[in-house]
């Protein structure tokens, strides 16, 4: 008998195997696709059912995340030393970029100083709500990334704990003022508003709203801030080589603390599952339901099937021969580029979206992962190849190819895109969860990432994570929730090890 299983091998099922194989127990992975990694993952042309079909060889592409700020601001991923493994975690010169139809574009250096001076009349507006937080960063990482349950570990450390308590109430009065209908009171022009809207769309729900201002006080935060130590520059970073660099370290320190991964072995049914005593499912409650049935108690199974699902996002990969010629130049400096438009043009469109409705001028979420790395550029004959990544929002289920729609909206900003364009792929939200299940009508989030369901996620019971006896959810449906930062393997992971092993951890 192992000691446990974990089903599916995303961030935090890794995570989650991580952490109990360096607790000393046998842990094996059961991934359903050729290809480990769920939404961390670079593949080229061919690589697990040819998932990039049709676009030129050579080039290789992210298949979900792309930018990755929590990489190095996650407890997890902290503890774990990215670095340390062999990743390299490169900061672009600006975090992220919000092209605007009018005027020069909102642009978030990783210098903070920098990126007020350019936001002009808002610039002391920006620094007063981001510089705070952009300054005791570990503090909302802390409130952030907890299990929504308990007091969040590192809160309350040694170093300055009236501080970071002081910044955690910061951080909620910004939730309350960016949340809700008072959040253009400190704004004055059109850049710095349209920047916090544009990371709150991430959440993909209707804006204002508090968990969209979560989302976006948090990357903002993380946008301007970082240890600055060797390998971690922070910003928001991209990994070398793609997303699946961070999986290949995982996998790697998983087998060589004993553990196993096991791909092309989807869990359908309890007898796909070898005997363990724990067993934790990086899935949606949807999956594990399937595969428990009856096994999962009844109050427990009714409040996972309450668990909704949100809307969606729909993938164009593109690869181009040479870099996208954004009207303005600054915007090349970014690492992610919220396409979209002014505060009220982005907010119109989420809120089509969460009514049903495809936004005419949807918001694209854009990284192009050649401006810090230039492995990824493929030199030609005549020239060179490059990857741009692409998403765009839109409801739940939807079959629609966005692929001219997403390149309009990029146009709309970059005149002459089409030109450079060699090859694109799209996927439809439909299809998003043949390559992941967890996407459930391409909800990338895993659960809608509503104010209440991030509270209660995926129940509102007091351990979110356990459904049974040495049965945990351990993926982004439950705390705290989407993003490649890998804590709801670890926080399942650690009840795990206390419950069904009597192991308490603190870190890795």
């Amino acid at each position: 008998m192992l000691d446990a299983v974990v089903v599916g091998s995303g961030p935090n099922g890794l995570a989650a195997a991580v952490t109990l194989a360096r607790a000393g127990l046998s842990v094996t992975v059961l991934e359903a696709n050729a290809t480990v990694g769920g939404g961390a993952r670079t593949l080229a042309p061919g690589d697990d059912g040819d998932l990039f079909a049709g676009l030129p060889d050579g080039v290789v592409h992210d298949l979900c995340s792309a930018g990755h700020p929590m990489a190095w601001a996650s407890p997890f991923f902290r503890a774990f030393d990215l670095p340390a493994h062999g990743v390299e975690l490169l900061t672009p010169e600006a975090s992220y970029a919000q092209p605007l139809p009018d005027g020069p574009a909102g642009v978030a250096y990783r210098d903070l100083d920098r990126t007020v001076d350019r936001l002009g009349a808002d610039g002391a507006a920006w620094r007063a709500l981001l510089g705070p937080l952009a300054a005791r960063w570990e503090a909302v990482v802390a409130v952030a990334m907890g299990d929504r349950r308990s007091l969040p570990p590192g809160l309350l450390g040694r170093a300055d704990p009236v501080g970071r308590v002081l910044t955690a109430a910061r951080f909620g009065l910004g939730l309350a003022e960016q949340g809700t209908a008072a959040w253009d009171a400190r704004f004055a022009e059109e850049a710095a508003p349209a920047m916090l809207t544009g990371i709150a769309s991430h959440a993909i729900v209707r804006l204002p709203s508090l968990s969209g201002a979560g989302t976006s006080l948090l990357l903002g935060a993380l946008a301007h801030a970082g240890p600055g130590t060797a390998g971690l520059d922070g910003g928001w970073a991209i990994p070398r080589g793609g997303s699946g660099a961070l999986t290949a370290a995982l996998v790697a320190d998983l087998e060589a603390h004993g553990g196993t991964v096991v791909t092309r072995h989807r869990v359908r049914t309890p007898a796909d599952l070898p005997a363990a005593r724990a067993v934790l499912f990086d899935t949606t409650p949807r999956t594990l339901l399937e595969v428990l049935g009856a096994a999962v108690p009844p109050g427990v199974r009714h409040a996972l099937e309450a668990f909704r699902y949100g809307n969606a996002a729909a993938k164009v990969d593109y690869v181009l021969s040479g870099p996208v010629p954004w009207a303005d130049p600054e915007v090349g400096r970014a690492g992610t580029v919220h396409v979209g438009g002014t505060r009220a043009e982005v907010a119109r469109a989420e809120n089509e979206v969460a009514a049903g409705i495809h936004a005419a001028r949807p918001v694209c979420l854009v990284s192009d992962p050649t401006v810090v790395d230039p492995s990824r550029r493929v030199p030609t004959s005549d020239g060179e190849l490059r990857p741009l990544w692409a998403y765009t929002h839109v409801p739940a289920g939807s079959d629609v190819d966005v692929t001219a729609t997403v390149t309009a909206q990029i146009e709309r900003f970059a005149p002459g895109f089409r030109d450079v364009v060699v090859g694109a792929r799209a996927v439809p939200a439909a299809r998003m969860a043949e390559h992941n299940r967890n996407y459930v009508g391409g909800d990338i989030s895993a659960g809608a990432a509503t104010m209440w369901q991030m509270l209660a996620r995926p129940t509102l019971r007091a351990d979110p994570f356990r459904v049974a006896g040495g049965v945990y959810l351990c993926s982004a449906s439950a705390p705290p929730g989407p993003g490649v930062h890998g804590m709801s393997g670890w926080h399942a992971a650690c009840r795990a090890l206390r419950d069904v092993f009597g192991i308490r951890v603190a870190a890795l």
